[in-house]
């Protein structure tokens, strides 16, 4: 399959590219974890919040849907080698296992580039980011914020949410999601 880049298509045919992209890097993202639900779960509700900031965020779809899907895959490959799914071997192992899968599928190499860059450090923003890993940063935090945050102080979580989400709409969300 090869993928168009994202300004060369529009309307019904984007989405219909979109949706087959989606569904392919998702059977890859399950087979790649095989029965491990937990994570195959976690990307999958990354993805639903990241195409909920989508709507409303000017962010790349062919970039942040590939990467929400994927941005997780190098836990398997860095558990298997440090015996540690911490961040930083998540980040240092995940682009290559991406990388390859993106190849495989044809995806343009600017767009491979840029969602490997995201999975890379989806958990260690530097200052200045774009709105592509803003979205993705964003719906990784609305999916694990209450293994992190205390959920039941609602001024420490309002604080937290405050400072944590980078794009107002992933902000809103959380509000809506923890403080309604």
């Amino acid at each position: 399959m090869v993928v168009r880049l994202p300004n060369t298509d529009t309307g019904e045919n984007m989405q219909n590219d979109l949706e087959t992209l989606k569904k392919k890097l998702i059977k890859d993202m399950e087979t790649y974890f095989g029965s491990d639900e937990k994570r195959i779960n976690h990307a999958k509700n990354v993805l639903k919040y990241a195409e909920q900031i989508l709507k409303e965020e000017q962010a790349d779809p062919y970039v942040v849907i590939p990467a929400a899907i994927l941005h997780d895959v190098g836990i398997k490959a860095a558990e298997t080698k440090y015996g540690s799914s911490a961040a930083h071997y998540q980040e240092q192992e995940g682009p290559a296992i991406a990388g390859r899968m993106l190849v495989e599928m044809g995806y343009e190499d600017s767009n491979i580039y840029e969602i490997c860059a995201i999975i890379a450090r989806h958990h260690s923003p530097r200052p200045m980011e774009d709105t592509n890993f803003k979205v993705i940063y964003d719906a990784d935090w609305l999916v694990n914020i209450g293994d992190e945050v205390n959920m039941e102080d609602k001024v420490k979580l309002k604080k937290a949410i405050d400072k944590i989400f980078l794009t107002e709409t992933g902000k809103r969300m959380a509000e809506k999601i923890y403080l309604s």
